[in-house]
């Protein structure tokens, strides 16, 4: 697996370093920043120099690097990396080459307790937290009792979670999260159409509950299974928490666990197929002449009329040789911006169902040699609540407990786009 593991900055010093085998020598640092740091030409962040692989990740101005000489799993590397970035986080917020060099010894603490022999162990945040503490919250000695619970939770078999967790009112919230990504075709052709999405989870309960959570009907998860009815779901690439029990998913759909205490990710999933789109957009633009451009475009919500799609940004591409942008809309602001050749029309609040329009007409300046307008795509941003693009619904969440407390549950829905809803036209 890892072979070591390397904290550089940008000017390609080591802040951190750790060797968990003896194939590699310390001496190995000054090769990547060689080869990658000191080069600005390279963009992988897989370089393999022999039979030597560095894995890296840039967060602001460090680079977090993993070094391997075997054939290692490449994504595990990288989740490594990335999980490691999210426990510095939690321990001290920013991470950047200040916040390292302050927390020099906690940082060598944590790669110690994660990795052992350069196997990730474990790096659930809530168990290191409970025994590796900061020194600012760090107690001069810890009771007997208080350090026995510690070692059952680290290494027995709900290690997420401590079995003596007590709250006064016992919630959970659930959060089902979707990223539309769209690439449509001049003609309305659908290019691309996907959901990214996960569902997060915030538990605020007493002691160790088992959860049940219950997804759509007709939900399609094995490729070999489906069956192209229109009304079903259909997932890709589904990934759980470890705390899920995989086997009564794979049975009866149903997601049952044990959940860790306050906020974790409990599923990341693709879906490819019967996407619904919530906003649609037809936009025609033509060249008058060479010295304006006619822009005529219409923005409708494809959903109900109780929903609706907040902080719509639509951003409308203009010719780089444009002087002046005479817009008129009947909902929102729009506004001519020079420095990014765009017009960007900002639209509070779409009703399900409402049509928006905007025209516009963008005045040219003349030049000697005529360019190519090269016509790029239009970009919206937006987010619809109580909304899913791939049809996911919770059916039921049920929480059990040896107590039999009562307890709330919540469950949101959002679905919105950031730079990946794209219109040719």
């Amino acid at each position: 697996m890892i072979s070591a593991f390397f904290i550089f900055n940008q000017k390609g010093e080591v802040l951190i370093s750790r060797l968990y085998r003896t194939d590699l020598k310390r001496s190995i640092a000054d090769v990547f920043r060689i080869q990658v740091v000191s080069n600005s030409d390279v963009r992988s962040p897989i370089i393999t120099l022999g039979s030597t692989s560095f894995f890296h990740v840039r967060v602001n101005n460090l680079y977090i690097v993993a070094v391997t000489k075997c054939n290692a799993n490449a994504a595990l590397v990288f989740e490594f990396c990335y999980r490691f970035t999210s426990i510095a986080k939690s321990y001290f917020g920013k991470v950047d080459e200040e916040s390292v060099k302050n927390n020099f010894v906690l940082i060598y603490e944590l790669i110690d307790e994660i990795v052992d022999f350069g196997y990730p162990q474990n790096s659930e945040i809530d168990t290191l937290k409970s025994y590796i503490t900061t020194e600012s919250v760090m107690s001069t000695s810890i009771a007997p009792e208080e350090s026995s619970k510690i070692t059952t939770q680290a290494t027995g078999a709900i290690s997420w979670r401590r079995g003596d967790v007590k709250y006064k009112k016992n919630e959970a919230f659930v959060d089902v999260v979707e990223t539309v990504n769209l690439s449509m075709s001049a003609k309305g052709t659908i290019l691309r159409a996907d959901v990214d999405g996960h569902i997060q989870m915030r538990a605020y309960l007493s002691g160790t509950p088992e959860c049940k959570f219950g997804l759509n009907d007709k939900l399609v998860i094995d490729k070999n299974d489906r069956t192209g009815a229109s009304d079903a779901v259909e997932l890709d690439d589904c990934r759980f928490h470890q705390c899920v029990r995989l086997n009564e998913f794979d049975a009866s759909r149903t997601i049952s666990f044990v959940p860790p205490d306050g906020e974790f990710e409990l599923m990341r999933y693709r879906a490819t197929t019967n996407v619904k789109l919530p906003l649609r957009v037809v936009a025609t633009v033509n060249e008058i002449g060479t010295t304006k451009v006619s822009y005529d475009i219409t923005v409708k919500a494809n959903f109900g009329n109780k929903l609706s799609a907040t902080n719509v940004v639509v951003r409308i591409p203009t010719p780089l040789n444009t002087t002046n942008v005479d817009c008129k809309v009947a909902s929102g602001k729009a506004k001519y911006v020079p420095a990014e050749n765009v017009v960007i029309w900002k639209i509070p609040r779409i009703q399900g169902g409402q049509e928006c329009t905007f025209t516009a007409m963008a005045e040219l300046t003349s030049t000697t040699t005529r360019q190519v307008w090269t016509r790029p795509p239009i970009d919206v941003d937006f987010q619809v609540l109580m909304f899913t693009a791939s049809g996911l619904i919770v059916r039921f969440l049920k929480v059990f407990e040896k107590s039999n407390y009562h307890s709330i549950k919540w469950v949101r829905y959002l679905t919105k786009a950031s730079g990946t809803y794209q219109i040719r036209y």
